[in-house]
């Protein structure tokens, strides 16, 4: 039931907008509308993140042992499911592929919608150069096609599954949801192995530095510890805040959207709480805290493979496939509403006849296989995309607690459980781990504030004055201005 409406609610700020946008320019830039049900965006939110759960998550317990990185684990757990419920709301009011950018355009501006679109974009396009490089390790690994080097299938994986996302957006969600299936099930089958093998002594054995503060037998490295595992506990979880980016391509977005969000979460939960006690139960936090394949050494350890670890092997490759091409398409179709809108070069957003947009996946995948090949340094591209994603997160998380204090009567099919307490968990979770992420990498840190800096130089000397006034999202916010104009007079 909707709010009444704050007669003293201030206007937002207009948005310079392009007066030279002609009929046909949003004709050359649709999506294909009602792909996607409920079942393939939660596919699609599970497949963000799945891959995080074969690796990556624990180099958090060589930052705050068993218990810090259980401790860190569970409060990120809390800021995302904070953070859906609070984006299952705003997607219900503006289903459109700007996601995270378009609520914060009505709630926060033109500025703030930059800011949050660009914290995205930084997440989307560094995270898939990233998992590229993991990819090719995997393969190397596994012997696979007798390859020595990591480049060409760096180059296999971004054409080959950027042509799937250019064939169309509802086969490419169908091929993400049977990858997705057969990593999830993978996990599950691991967790039966490992759990036969749990010992609860082998949890707490990584030695303890008795100089930290508060530091025991469950926090080796102390309080601190446990803030420096946050983007750590954050892989079980990170990406699942990309499923509304394709709202304008869902079905029934207002209904399909909460659910997906709610259902993946849930998901994802499960499957964080058993990889993790199932790895570290198995075989002991002090063995898999530093293993590139955590699951395949709790496993068999320093023994030979059996069975069962080589196929969680083989399936550790489907879960990194998996989150690359979902990653992929979040990141084209956020490029894709700042171009729409004029942020970013307009002809970023061209769509083909196929309704995908092309050059917003060609671009950023030659970017990242750039990235991939010149630098092989995929914790680092990681860790700057998790520096990008905590600036999105406090900045999506705050749009609805402006939108909830500035226009209580927006028409809201959804209404996120706790209101306005529930966004500001997510704010203040959001601003913990970003801090935390200066803690794990500074030179990251900063190499994500430097691009930062040169995308806001762009927008604040050129496409600012540039922006579309018919694309989706400034329409929704200058309907706001509008009205705050009536209501003032």
């Amino acid at each position: 039931m909707a709010d009444s409406t704050d007669s003293r609610t201030p206007p937002i700020p207009a948005a310079p907008a392009s007066p030279d946008a002609d009929a046909g320019y949003l004709q050359r830039r649709t999506l294909r509308r009602g792909s996607a049900g409920w079942l393939l965006l939660t596919g699609l939110g599970v497949a963000y993140v799945v891959s995080g759960d074969f690796s990556g998550w624990n180099i958090g317990l060589a930052e705050g042992g068993f218990g810090g990185l259980a401790i860190a684990t569970l409060l990120m757990g809390v800021m995302y499911a904070c953070l859906v419920f609070s984006l299952a709301e705003l997607s219900a009011i503006l289903p459109t592929a700007g996601g995270g950018y378009g609520f914060a355009r009505r709630a926060l501006g033109t500025w703030g919608g930059f800011l949050t679109g660009t914290a995205i974009l930084i997440e989307y396009i560094l995270a898939p150069a990233a998992i590229s490089i993991f990819i090719g390790d995997y393969v190397e690994s596994l012997g696979l096609f007798g390859l020595t080097a990591g480049w060409p299938v760096y180059l296999a994986c971004f054409a080959v599954f950027i042509g799937i996302h250019l064939w169309g957006v509802g086969e490419a969600l169908r091929f993400s949801l049977i990858v997705t299936a057969i990593a999830v099930a993978a996990l599950l089958i691991f967790a039966v192995g490992a759990f036969t093998e749990f010992s609860a002594d082998g949890l707490n054995d990584i030695p303890v530095d008795k100089d930290a503060l508060g530091a025991n037998s469950w926090l080796p490295f102390g309080l601190l510890g446990i803030w420096a595992a946050f983007p750590f506990g954050m892989w079980f979880f990170l990406g699942v805040e990309g499923v509304p980016l394709a709202a304008e391509e869902a079905k029934d977005p207002v209904r399909s959207m909460p659910r997906a969000l709610a259902i993946s979460m849930a998901v994802l939960a499960l499957l964080a709480l058993i990889t993790f006690f199932a790895a570290t139960g198995a075989r002991g936090s002090a063995a898999v805290q530093d293993a590139g394949n955590p699951l395949v050494v709790a496993l068999q350890g320093d023994g030979d493979p059996t069975p069962l670890s080589r196929f969680v092997n083989y399936a550790g490759l489907a879960g990194l496939v998996a989150s690359f091409f979902s990653l992929i398409y979040a990141g084209s179709r956020q490029l894709f509403a700042l171009s729409r809108a004029g942020y970013l070069p307009r002809f970023l957003s061209l769509t083909s006849r196929r309704k995908a947009p092309y050059l917003g996946l060609l671009i950023p995948g030659a970017i990242g296989f750039a990235l991939a090949a010149g630098t092989g340094d995929g914790a680092r591209m990681l860790n700057i995309a998790v520096f990008g994603a905590t600036i999105s997160y406090a900045l999506m998380a705050l749009s609805h607690i402006v939108l909830r204090r500035r226009e209580p009567g927006l028409h809201r099919p959804y209404r996120t459980p706790g209101g306005v307490l529930t966004s500001s968990v997510a704010f203040a979770l959001a601003l913990s781990a970003l801090v935390a992420t200066f803690l794990v990498d500074k030179d990251a840190a900063f190499i994500a504030l430097g691009v930062y800096v040169v995308a806001l130089a762009y927008f604040a000397f050129y496409s600012r004055h540039r922006l579309v006034a018919a694309a989706p999202e400034e329409e929704f916010a200058a309907l706001a201005e509008a009205e705050a104009e009536l209501e003032r007079d």
